[in-house]
């Protein structure tokens, strides 16, 4: 009651409000992800006073700018967020189909149910689930990491799982380029000094997704715009049915989601791979091959888990003052700017703070939700931009999102470099997400990695810690499974045809 109270007063209704519109159209611009958003909107919150007011305004410009952050992988095939990528393995190929109506509208819902369950379930386990927060070290965080990398199998085609690990080791090398875990010293740098600090997220994604259709699009004649030259956009709408197959896969990645966003570390991001990869392994044989070809699943499954996951960060960064990413690290320095100090404390001390942010995550992705769905068929309308025109829009927005990001006039160099690798990879049919996998998640299986083995002077921590084994044993199955399956499927082809 008393987080209705404050979060239901004129002011801090329209901080959610302004929030969320901010980090919604912000969040729409590749390379502009919610970092950059929180980072220059805290001078604006501190001048506020009110620290709920402040607070709220930040939570929903971040959760804000990962709503909006999937339409530029939907649209342009443009994620300038690490957890909007696997959106955009299913969002694009529906965009390219004349069906970025629907997918906007999947990717909308997916995210309000995400969001709104994410918060229940804050609301409910927050004081719980941060003391099992404290019982992930290193190990569990490495072991986590190499799930996440078990998704590879998930993005390799038939025949392509040799393909898939090589990129992901590919991945991991590039990964590698920069200051190491262990010591601040540079590695494989070249003596470029702007490499110092390792490539960058935002480059490295442009690099592999949006300048590739770029290039495609100046080469292949054929490939038009699904929507080009015709004003109206349809299929806006999803039918019943698609509606009843995305319900479950919603509700299981809002708690899968949920709970690997409450880990200090993981976030949305690993959540989203997750999520894909989960969904993709349990669905029926004949709709595993529609995955990374336009499936509703496959686009409501990650935008799901990476909102509940948005939610979940905020468990170790309110009741432990943990932040779990680089995000919530921002808000962190927000809170104490404000004299806000988070722990285990801030629900007696100041529970109109820590309750008001919750009960505005309700009302904040209930306010996305009616902002952007009736901005759907307005938003799909960049899809019939002719081609004389889309071609420089995603370059000069593909440009600026990597020279934004670090600042750097190298990274366009970068950029261009690894765009051009990234169009040959594609025509070699070599599947470019197990790289951006790899290179995710390749800096923190390092430093968990280093870190465990200082601990426990060597792999003892494997056999040490249940959980670690635990999660590895998953991982295990998760790389084994599909491959298993595969083998049984070709035999039981292969039994029919002797038999015939």
């Amino acid at each position: 009651m008393i987080g209705l109270g404050t979060a239901f007063s004129v002011t801090n209704l329209l901080m959610v409000i302004g929030g969320c519109l901010v980090g919604t159209f912000i969040g729409m611009l590749p390379g502009l992800g919610p970092m950059s958003i929180i980072a220059i909107m805290i001078p604006v919150a501190i001048t506020i006073g009110d620290p709920s007011a402040a607070l709220i305004l930040l939570a929903g410009v971040y959760y804000g700018a990962i709503f909006g952050g999937s339409t530029s992988s939907i649209l342009i095939n443009a994620p300038g967020v690490a957890s909007t990528v696997a959106t955009s393995f299913d969002g694009y190929p529906l965009a390219r189909q004349g069906k970025a109506g629907k997918a906007l509208t999947v990717a909308a819902i997916s995210s309000f149910s995400g969001g709104t369950i994410g918060a229940v379930l804050l609301m409910i386990f927050a004081p719980a689930l941060a003391t099992v927060a404290l019982l992930f070290h290193s190990a569990e965080y490495f072991a986590l990491m190499v799930v996440g990398l078990s998704a590879i199998s998930t993005f390799a085609g038939s025949g392509q799982v040799s393909k898939a690990l090589l990129m992901t080791v590919l991945g991991l090398i590039m990964a590698t380029v920069g200051e190491g875990a262990l010591y601040n010293l540079p590695r494989f740098t070249m003596g470029i000094m702007d490499l110092q600090s390792g490539f960058g997220f935002i480059t490295l994604a442009m690099a592999m997704f949006a300048l590739p259709e770029a290039i495609y699009l100046v080469l292949d004649p054929s490939r038009s715009n699904p929507g080009e030259g015709n004003a109206e956009i349809k299929e806006l709408s999803i039918t019943r049915r698609e509606a009843r197959s995305i319900v479950p896969v919603i509700g299981r990645q809002s708690i899968q989601g949920f709970f690997i966003g409450v880990l200090p570390g993981a976030g949305a991001t690993i959540a989203s791979f997750l999520g894909y990869a989960v969904e993709r392994n349990i669905a029926p044989k004949e709709e595993q091959n529609q995955f990374g070809q336009g499936s509703i699943k496959g686009l409501a499954a990650p935008e799901s888990a990476n909102n509940a996951a948005c939610t979940g960060s905020f468990v170790p960064l309110l009741t432990l003052g943990i932040p779990g990413s680089g995000t919530t690290a921002i808000l962190l320095g927000a809170l104490i700017a404000l004299n806000v100090s988070p722990g285990p404390r801030l629900m007696v001390d100041q529970p109109e703070i820590f309750w008001s942010v919750i009960v505005s995550m309700y009302l904040g992705n209930l306010i996305l939700l009616v902002l952007n769905l009736p901005l759907i068929p307005y938003i799909a309308k960049i899809l019939t931009v002719p081609r004389t025109y889309l071609i420089p829009f995603i370059l000069f927005f593909t440009l600026m999102g990597a020279y934004i990001g670090q600042n750097n006039a190298t990274e366009l160099l970068i950029l261009v470099g690894f765009g051009v690798c990234a169009t040959i990879l594609r025509f070699a049919d070599y599947p470019l997400a197990p790289l951006l996998i790899g290179f995710i998640l390749g800096s923190m299986l390092e430093d968990n990695f280093s870190r465990s083995m200082q601990l426990y002077d060597g792999f003892g921590f494997i056999l040490q810690r249940p959980m670690t084994l635990g999660l590895l044993t998953l991982a295990l199955i998760l790389v084994v499974l599909p491959t298993y399956r595969a083998h049984r499927a070709r035999s039981r082809a292969k039994g029919l045809a002797d038999g015939d």
